[in-house]
């Protein structure tokens, strides 16, 4: 038993268990006593309290995140570097490492890779702004929660940008994950992480790693000198633009790839609203090839030896704690295995009777069809398939046809309550929702399809002034940018109201709780399984609450409520900061200027008096009688603002949310489409002055 456990330190923190062995340290699930909560304590093994370099690097580390405060970076609480124990005690995390979870699933969808990129990005964004470069970025030093939240960790070799000599410590980081400046030993800065990042998107989105060999040397030219392949070559799905962005972070000098944590995040953003982007980077792959190939190979140099030397020691620590794990790993993995046969036996019997109760039957052929008419077929003939519909692009095919499905029709036969996957031809990135407004239902659908919507449902509300079958109203609104693959909700007229037509109104659950508001609309009569909820971000509302829903106020059909969706959109509690702008609009020009606003490249939305959304023609320079343009962001982050004035650039932006402050970037003269044109006047009619003769002494 480890000699720890079972004790408390300081009087103040129990030693409940060993949770990770590392090759300095190792750590502890513990109970503070004094503040009533979990923590975890890593404590310098006994071996190096006497090797100046382990407890340098010991106290670097607590340092280091000592400085930081964010919510992706996990937190220390207390420190103690006595005579007899070094520890830290920081944040207590019940998850998993990212690399177990790569593992897991092999290949990561680009959707996923953006959500826990971009909470990486966010927190080294934090640590580089204080001066803190974390030089050992892989996915074993992150951890993923179960709500998808990733926590850096394991900042042991970090240091303090600021320093201006070479890197000479041993612990340079991990062979396949390192910057190619780090393997020569060279200056390391925030764009040593960038490079990390690039090789951990690399491998989330190919499940592979870009360069791996028979030796961590081997591993390390190969940062040098080759170049990875493709990861499209690996993984066709791979979007373009998510490649690019990989490649870049990638590249082999520190100048090419992004400048800062936050350049990437703001390419990320763009691709995340757009995903079929092309940023069109250019590299010069040949910059420096034969100094880049000799500096590594001169003979193995003596940094190379020294570097084979650490990593050899590394392999020795981690094989030592393969060894120690693989007891306790191995009880663990037997009880967990007898728990879940105990509870999934009961529930595996179960379902497989009722899974064999089901008739086998032929898959139908659903290629080629349009989604709507499978769903018609559905209905029609009362199948009882699953059907899960997955969303790809193809120029070559209709919109909404079903490119393909798994399993193929007369490749077997399957039970009648099987899944079926349906793959159907839907355009991908965002659009500009139409006005349908006073439409039919028929030609409002034809109008969405049109522009790139094909995901709609509808609802009937009752209008005391608008005739049955047309729309009153959409969510989004008309004029919002909305992605292609979400829903659009049509709101439609029904039948006026009639005596004996039972109806209930629809309350306003803004500003409730989620709990709150689901009890409220189950008592008014929704079915619990019909009520959803999506994250609202940027709301400026405490977090979990309602900030809006899908359906809008009115009546509606007591018989038809218990089968209408509603979904409630729940404040993710992110703090919205509001910059002031003074924009010096131009003056003196006699018709409407039309203006543009684009934050990030993506167009900001206007509303008039009534709150209605504005078409983008129709939002002037009036609107800003002031002058002074409010721009909205998350704290923490930065952007672009343009302002584009009759289709030029007028001014540029660069908006810092986290200090509430502006800079003027670009200032261009506004150019007048229709100039008024001043008659010229004629060369002979301008009498030529002459000029005096002026004489120079010599």
């Amino acid at each position: 038993m480890d000699k720890y456990v079972g004790k408390k330190l300081d009087g103040r923190y129990e030693i409940r268990e060993l949770i990770g062995i590392g090759g300095m340290a190792n750590v502890y699930r513990c109970y503070d006593t004094i503040d009533d909560r979990e923590v975890a304590i890593k404590i310098l093994k006994d071996e190096f309290l006497n090797n100046e370099e382990f407890i340098r690097r010991f106290k670097n580390e607590s340092k280091a995140i000592a400085v930081l405060s964010h919510p992706n970076i996990v937190k220390v609480y207390d420190v103690s570097f006595g005579d007899m124990i070094q520890y830290i005690v920081m944040e207590y995390i019940d998850g998993i490492t990212l690399k177990e979870y790569i593992s897991q699933q092999n290949v990561l969808t680009w959707k996923e890779t953006v959500h826990l990129i971009t909470q990486v990005l966010a927190a080294l964004s934090h640590a580089h702004s204080k001066g803190v470069v974390h030089r050992d970025i892989k996915p074993q030093n992150m951890m993923l929660l179960s709500d998808g939240t990733i926590k850096v960790t394991d900042f042991g070799i970090a240091r303090f940008s600021n320093s201006t000599r070479t890197m000479t410590e041993q612990a340079i980081g991990s062979v396949h994950y390192i910057a190619p400046e780090q393997a020569k030993g060279d200056i390391t800065d925030g764009k040593t992480d960038i490079y990390s990042i690039g090789i951990m998107m690399y491998e989330m989105l190919t499940g592979k790693l870009p360069f791996d060999g028979e030796n961590a040397v081997s591993v390390a030219l190969m940062h040098l000198q080759l170049e990875p392949a493709a990861p499209r070559s690996i993984n066709p799905s791979i979007p373009e633009g998510i490649e690019e962005i990989t490649l870049k972070a990638m590249q082999k000098q520190p100048m090419d790839r992004y400048q800062s944590a936050q350049d990437m995040l703001q390419d990320i953003e763009r691709f995340r609203m757009n995903p079929s982007v092309r940023f069109e980077y250019k590299y010069l792959y040949d910059k420096q090839p034969t100094k880049y190939i000799d500096a590594v190979n001169k003979g193995k140099s003596h940094r190379a030896e020294e570097y084979a030397k650490v990593v050899n020691n590394k392999d020795k620590d981690d094989e030592k704690v393969r060894h120690s794990l693989t007891i306790p790993i191995v009880a663990g993995i037997l009880i967990a295995i007898c728990i879940a046969l105990i509870i999934c036996i009961p529930i595996g019997i179960f379902k497989n009777n009722k899974t064999q109760d089901a008739a086998d039957v032929d898959v139908p052929d659903f290629v080629d069809m349009k989604y709507s008419e499978v769903l018609v077929e559905y209905e029609q003939k009362g199948y009882q398939f699953e059907l899960d519909q997955v969303n790809e692009y193809s120029s070559e095919y209709e919109v909404d046809v079903v490119l393909r499905q798994e399993p193929k029709s007369g490749s077997k036969k399957i039970k009648e309550t099987g899944k079926i996957t349906l793959y159907v031809n839907r355009p991908q990135g965002e659009e500009e929702v139409p006005d349908v407004y006073g439409q039919h239902q028929s030609a409002a659908e034809k109008t969405l399809n049109k522009a790139g919507f094909y995901q709609i449902k509808v609802y009937t509300v009752h209008s005391s002034d608008a005739e049955e079958g047309k729309v009153v109203g959409s969510f989004p609104k008309a004029g919002v940018e909305a992605s292609l693959s979400d829903y659009i909700y049509l709101y439609v007229a029904g039948k006026n109201a009639m005596s004996d037509t039972v109806e209930i109104d629809v309350n306003d659950v803004a500003g409730k709780s989620e709990e709150d508001a689901v009890e409220l609309l189950t008592g008014m009569g929704f079915d619990k399984s019909k009520i959803k909820t999506a994250v609202a971000k940027d709301s400026g509302k405490p977090k979990g609450q309602v900030v809006y829903t899908s359906i809008l106020g009115g009546k509606l059909d007591k018989e038809k409520i218990k089968t209408q969706e509603i979904v409630l959109y729940i404040s993710d509690g992110t703090p919205v900061v509001t910059v002031q702008i003074p924009v010096d609009m131009p003056q003196n020009v006699s018709h409407k200027i039309i203006m543009k606003i684009l934050i990030d490249d993506a167009p900001q939305s206007f509303r008039d008096s009534a709150g209605n959304t504005l078409s983008a023609d129709k939002v002037t320079t009036d609107l800003l009688p002031s002058g002074i343009l409010p721009v909205h962001g998350w704290n923490g982050t930065e952007s672009t603002v343009k302002v584009i004035l009759d289709g030029n650039l007028f001014r540029e932006y660069l908006v810092n949310f986290e200090k509430g402050t502006f800079k003027e970037v670009v200032a261009n003269d506004y150019v007048d489409p229709n100039p008024v044109v001043t008659p010229s006047v004629p060369e002979e009619s301008v009498s030529e002055i002459p000029m005096p003769t002026v004489e120079y002494p010599i």
